[in-house]
C-alpha cells in the first residue's frame, strides 16, 4: 500500500509518461547506408536539372506567346501597299516565332504560293525546335526517377536479407526493419521527382502546342493575304 501512495505521489495526476521518437527526412536518408545516400543524390540531381528545365523552358514558351494583336494587320497594310522592306522592318524589330515566320514569307513574295509556303513550313520547323529545346530530358527524368527509386529499394532489400542470411536467421527484427523502411525512402524519393518531371514536361508540351496553334493561323493568314486580289 505505501509502494502505490509512494507512486502516486511522484506521478503527478493526469501526466502520461510517453516516449515519441521522430524521424525526420535527413535521418531516412543518411541512415540508409552509402547506397541509399548516393541514389537520393542522383535523384536530388535529376529534381534540380528538371526544375531548371521546366522554369527556363516557361520563360522562353511564355515570351514566344506573346503577339501583338495589331501585328498583321500592320504586316497586311505594308503589303498591299507595296511596302516590303517596312514590313521586314517591322518582323525584324518584333522577337517572336511568328514574326520570324512571317519575316520569311515577305522575303520570299514574287515567287511561286508553294516556294512561299516551303520556306514558312520550313522556319517553322525550326522555331519548334526551338521551343522544344531540352524538353525531352523532363520525359527522361519522369521515366527514369521511380527507377533509380526502385533500383535504390531493391538494393536495401537485398542488403537487409543478405544481413539475415549472414547471421544464420538471428539478425534483429528491428535492424531489418530499420533497413528496409530506410531503402524504401529510395521509392517515394524516385516517384516524387517522376511526378514532378512528368507534370513540368506535359504543361510545357501543352503551352507548346498552343503557340504552334498560333504561328500556324498566322501562317495561314499571311498566305490568304498574297491570294487576296490587290
Amino acid at each position: 500500500m505505501l509502494l502505490f501512495q509512494d507512486l502516486a505521489q511522484d506521478t503527478p495526476a493526469g501526466e502520461v509518461i510517453s516516449e515519441e521518437k521522430t524521424l525526420s527526412v535527413v535521418d531516412l536518408i543518411f541512415n540508409g547506408g552509402t547506397g541509399s545516400v548516393i541514389i537520393i543524390s542522383v535523384l536530388f540531381i535529376m529534381l534540380a536539372v528538371a526544375l531548371y528545365i521546366y522554369f527556363e523552358r516557361l520563360l522562353a514558351v511564355n515570351a514566344a506567346s506573346k503577339i501583338d494583336k495589331n501585328f498583321m494587320n500592320q504586316i497586311r497594310d505594308h503589303v498591299t501597299n507595296g511596302k516590303l522592306e517596312a514590313a521586314k522592318l517591322l518582323c525584324a524589330q518584333t522577337d517572336s516565332p511568328v514574326a520570324r515566320l512571317t519575316e520569311k514569307g515577305v522575303s520570299r513574295i514574287g515567287k511561286p504560293l508553294d516556294d512561299i509556303n516551303t520556306a514558312i513550313e520550313n522556319a517553322g520547323t525550326l522555331e519548334v525546335y526551338k521551343l522544344e529545346k531540352n524538353v525531352s530530358i523532363l520525359a527522361t527524368v519522369a521515366g527514369a526517377a521511380p527507377m533509380i527509386g526502385f533500383l535504390g529499394t531493391v538494393i536495401g532489400m537485398i542488403l537487409a536479407f543478405h544481413e539475415m542470411a549472414s547471421s544464420g536467421g538471428q539478425a534483429e527484427m528491428g535492424s531489418l526493419a530499420s533497413g528496409i523502411y530506410t531503402a524504401m525512402t529510395t521509392t517515394v524519393a524516385g516517384l516524387i521527382v517522376g511526378i514532378i518531371a512528368y507534370i513540368g514536361y506535359n504543361h510545357l508540351v501543352n503551352r507548346t502546342d498552343k503557340v504552334v496553334h498560333k504561328m500556324e493561323a498566322n501562317a495561314v493568314d499571311f498566305l490568304d493575304l498574297l491570294n487576296e486580289p490587290l
